[in-house]
């Protein structure tokens, strides 16, 4: 597990967004205070902002800040639950498990990029449809296709059919995936399984714009357009990497979805009134070997 410094204190992800609520906890911080600097070091180098390709720590961590998936936990809560992310509410359960019925709260945007050209774009649940599916292309080469393979109704054809022809179809219909309308995403599994629903809290299996990874193609990943509390600033790879506040970022602050136990309650109390973003820019810098002193 990767471990972020911060003023001698060592912080660990994934989960980076919780771990700056920590940090800004146990520091005093003020959440509406933009101008603050969160400085964090890595002792491994990113690989790529793609949340469909990453699978290490270090590109996770900035993914998380950046990408948003449906779902998200709550660390608090004894045991942790999922709770909604950008869904309006948990997803609808039916048949035993076998299908999810997923509804995308409305008045969420990505931030602006040129592929967008000038007009707001707005996520919607055809982005999450377009998320899973990459996990499937085998030219993305995923290794978080496990989350899907073999779980989602026709996922399997589809994989073949692509292994086949040499590209995946994304405007082919998928059994598993019917994007119902606007907002609403339904998922269909091959076979029941309540568990599922945790893959919808994977970070990995967020909502990417189709016309932000056409536009940038193989450097996809080093230009990460999410809706999430931060945008990527500047970025030297394997070098520094600066997030900035989103200014469009929806107001978010930490609502209990249960009971809070006794050893979460002072943290708890913290967070109450403090909003995401937590700092106006956290400075990544990477070191892979530390020097003693």
């Amino acid at each position: 597990m990767q471990r972020l410094r911060q003023r001698g204190r060592t912080f660990f992800w994934p989960k980076f967004t919780f771990a700056l609520v920590l940090v800004f906890t146990v520091t005093g911080g003020d959440a509406a205070d933009l101008s603050k600097t969160l400085r964090v070091v890595l002792t491994i180098a990113e690989t790529s902002f793609d949340p469909q390709f990453a699978s290490d720590a270090a590109s996770d961590g900035v993914i998380e800040n950046i990408y948003e998936a449906m779902l998200d936990y709550d660390y608090l809560a004894r045991p942790v639950k999922v709770v909604p992310r950008t869904l309006e509410a948990m997803p609808v359960i039916e048949d035993g498990g076998m299908t999810y019925i997923c509804r995308v709260r409305k008045g969420i945007f990505f931030t602006p990029d040129p592929a967008f050209k000038g007009k707001p774009r707005e996520l919607t649940a055809g982005d999450y449809s377009y998320a899973i599916k990459r996990l499937l292309d085998p030219a993305v080469k995923s290794p978080w296709i496990w989350l899907v393979e073999g779980k989602i109704a026709g996922s399997a054809e589809a994989i073949a059919k692509a292994a086949n022809t040499g590209r995946f179809d994304y405007d082919a219909a998928l059994p598993g995936l019917e994007v119902v309308d606007r907002y609403t995403l339904k998922i269909r599994l091959s076979q029941p399984d309540l568990r599922f629903i945790y893959a919808l809290a994977v970070s990995n299996v967020a909502a990417v714009a189709r016309e932000v990874v056409d536009a940038y193609g193989a450097d996809f990943g080093a230009h990460p357009v999410g809706t999430g509390p931060y945008i990527l600033g500047s970025y030297q790879r394997s070098s520094k990497i600066m997030l900035d506040a989103n200014p469009g970022f929806r107001e978010w602050s930490y609502t209990p979805s249960g009971p809070i136990p006794v050893e979460s309650q002072a943290i708890a109390l913290a967070l109450k009134g403090r909003r995401l973003p937590f700092a106006g820019h956290i400075e990544i810098s990477v070191i892979e070997e530390w020097q003693a002193r």
